[in-house]
């Protein structure tokens, strides 16, 4: 016999004594463990994906004129109108510039109107 061999027969050996396991107990022995797994990754990262919508749709619900906001590509600007649906922003970059923008492209605010800041 080769040596390659002998460790197979000595499992097959081994399996031998093990009694019979059924099908369902070895599948739910085969995918149970990767399946829990699974399972606390998405509620862990869930919950933390949940805040950061719900934060994110309460910055936008907020935006108003004359706040300090930067886009998801890094433009710096001014909003000067928010859309009634709130799903679109018009924010000045420049003295000549004005751009538009979805409402989901803002990243943060960076500050807000003055005049709300002295009434705080």
């Amino acid at each position: 016999m080769s040596t390659l061999t002998i460790p197979f027969l000595i499992l097959a050996a081994d399996a031998a004594d093990q009694p019979e396991v059924s099908p369902m107990w070895q599948m739910l022995l085969l995918f149970g463990p990767p399946l829990l797994l699974l399972f606390f990754m998405q509620t862990i990262f869930g919950k933390s994906e949940a805040k950061e919508k719900a934060r994110r749709d309460e910055m936008v619900t907020a935006l108003k004129k004359n706040d300090q906001i930067v886009t998801i590509g890094g433009i710096l600007g001014t909003v000067v109108s928010v859309a009634e649906d709130k799903q679109s922003v018009t924010i000045k970059v420049d003295d000549n510039t004005r751009l538009k923008f979805q409402a989901s492209a803002i990243r943060e605010v960076v500050s807000r109107d003055s005049k709300d800041s002295e009434k705080s």
